[in-house]
């Protein structure tokens, strides 16, 4: 049997997934998290042969959730299932540890194969992002990326510094350099420009 765990905020979509697996003869569902420190917590608990996530989850993305897993517990292999039909998405996912992304519009056949292929070893990647994922590299530093986020929620030049830990000039540097590396008129297209790559 594949120990499999899920994380997803979603509860509907959760219990989709759990049951929809549990109907594989060779697949056991050993639980569901509704945030990834929940799931964190429960890979460190259960020690899944393979952890299905989403990347956009409350407390702890998908994305911090997989690197993680990758580095304290190389033994569960992670599965990205999501909405973000993005190569910056993907890109990023396989940086962090990842074996598989898929999307959520898949069928559930194939999220079955892809744990199996995973589990023994291998990836599983929709194979037209494969190809777009490797189009546009992401230009921006880590810190442009953080720089990047808090402005696309709206928040100013002081707020930024103050969260970030960072002087409001340094923050203006980020901003500037971020707006020039995408071609951006403004922090608000930058983020957006970004934001549309996957690439925040």
């Amino acid at each position: 049997m594949i120990r499999v765990l899920l994380a997803e905020d979603q509860a509907l979509v959760l219990g989709a997934l759990s049951a929809l697996l549990s109907l594989e003869s060779d697949l056991e569902v050993v639980g569901g998290a509704p945030d990834g420190d929940a799931a964190w917590e429960l890979v460190q608990a259960l020690k899944p042969d393979v952890l299905v996530t989403d990347i956009e989850m409350p407390r702890l993305s998908g994305l911090d959730l997989a690197a993680r897993v990758a580095r304290d517990l190389p033994g569960t292999r992670v599965v990205i299932v999501t909405t973000f039909g993005r190569g910056g998405y993907l890109r990023r996912a396989l940086d962090v540890g990842a074996r598989g992304y898929l999307l959520k519009d898949a069928p559930a056949s194939e999220l079955a194969d892809a744990i199996r292929r995973v589990h023994a070893g291998g990836r599983a990647i929709d194979p037209t992002l494969a190809a777009e994922a490797w189009g546009d590299s992401d230009p921006l530093t880590e810190r442009e990326r953080q720089v990047l986020r808090e402005a696309e929620g709206g928040a100013g030049t002081a707020s930024i510094a103050a969260t970030l830990g960072l002087s409001e000039g340094t923050v203006r540097n980020y901003l500037s350099e971020a707006i020039g590396k995408l071609g951006a008129e403004n922090r608000v297209e930058a983020a957006r420009t970004a934001r549309d790559k996957g690439w925040l």
